[in-house]
């Protein structure tokens, strides 16, 4: 049975909730919701309605219908990027940031059609918050950062960056994809403008499901333009939210899956799935720490960083040992760039890549002791 170690990309496996959750709605209510007013879509919209009140208390939001269900965390953001920047505007990004927030900024700087800074971290991969005020300009629209990185785990120090935001009048999106689930977020709190996160991830749902979360101070080009069921007299999309922003069918299956996960993330607590995580990450950080040529990156505060571990063999490049893990082994880990090249670059691990493990809920320390076994067995026979 193979040893799943790459939550940090999707959860696996899910609760047996999860998929008792999406077994029955398929069975039973899976209509158009809002197409009809039949008791299956009725059904259907009920489904996304709940799901939106528990996203909203989840994450503490001014309101349940400015959640947003979207295909995943790219569609979210590139939602939120597209949909609030203009010609000329600036906008400050990072070095930490997945493909799914560098790509679309990159792609409208090369356009011409605004100005992107990007910041750096510290050794342990840390956002100074100073550097983010420093970068703001007259003409800053947007500050769009990861809330961890998907390579280093580090946790930043949103809170104070948002407050930053906040007093520069500058809308500030948070990419939530590595810690919604695990770590407490507070969009009101921490002055979060547009939250992007995943279902499929540490929100324990299926893929195909994501979230935007749009506060009521912002107001975004519509990203898709189709029907809404409710109001089909309108010529152009009707303004009313959630429906503004949600043209076209949803998944609301998915959304029935994301509904359960929600209920296991809050059932076994935030704390406690966070603490399991980070002890696994350090029972293996121990074990490289007693194997000569590997270096692990980041920092070992384990109160601030997710359950990640990103590390290097000297003797074996990250593809190839990730490819020997899967297929003597069966270990299931993430090797090479995690479509974050920046940070790569800028810790000295590009072209190659690192060994990404990420643990879950359902990780048990024999599974880490498997790993660390057959990391030693490998560059043992070097």
């Amino acid at each position: 049975m193979t040893i799943y170690l790459d939550n940090a990309a999707t959860s696996f496996p899910k609760p047996e909730s999860v998929y008792q959750a999406l077994d029955r709605f398929a069975r039973q209510s899976l209509a158009n919701p809002g197409r009809a007013g039949h008791k299956m879509a009725l059904a259907a919209e009920h489904t996304l309605d709940d799901c939106r009140h528990r996203l909203n208390q989840f994450f503490n939001g001014k309101a349940p219908e400015r959640f947003i269900f979207t295909m995943n965390a790219t569609d979210a953001l590139n939602m939120a990027i597209k949909g609030v920047l203009s010609e000329g505007d600036h906008v400050i990004t990072s070095v930490l940031e997945h493909n799914s927030v560098s790509r679309p900024l990159r792609q409208l700087e090369l356009d011409g059609r605004i100005r992107l800074t990007r910041v750096g971290v510290d050794a342990g991969g840390t956002i100074d918050p100073d550097a983010v005020r420093a970068a703001i300009t007259p003409k800053t629209r947007l500050i769009a950062l990861t809330h961890a990185g998907n390579v280093l785990g580090t946790v930043q120090p949103i809170d104070i960056i948002g407050r930053i935001a906040r007093e520069a009048d500058v809308l500030f999106l948070v990419d939530a994809a590595q810690t919604a689930g695990v770590i407490p977020i507070d969009v009101q709190a921490m002055h979060i403008d547009l939250l992007a996160l995943p279902g499929h991830k540490s929100l324990m749902g299926p893929t195909g499901t994501g979230v935007l979360y749009v506060a009521p101070r912002v107001r975004p080009r519509a990203w898709r333009e189709g029907g809404t069921g409710g109001d089909s007299s309108s010529e152009t999309m009707p303004t009313e939210f959630p429906y503004y922003l949600e043209g076209g069918t949803p998944n609301v299956l998915g959304v029935a899956g994301l509904r359960a996960g929600i209920d296991f993330v809050e059932k076994q607590g935030l704390a406690n799935i966070h603490r399991h995580e980070v002890d696994l990450v350090e029972r293996l950080w121990r074990r490289l720490d007693e194997m000569p040529g590997f270096e692990v990156f980041g920092h070992r505060n384990h109160a601030q960083r997710v359950g990640t571990l990103s590390f290097r063999c000297e003797t074996l490049p990250a593809t190839e040992l990730g490819g020997i893990l899967d297929q003597a082994f069966d270990i299931a880990i993430r090797p090479g760039l995690h479509c974050a090249p920046y940070i790569h670059k800028a810790i000295g691990s590009f072209p190659d890549g690192l060994v990404r493990v990420s643990p879950g809920p359902f990780n048990t320390e024999a599974d880490i002791d498997r790993l660390a076994d057959a990391l030693g067995e490998i560059t043992s026979g070097l």
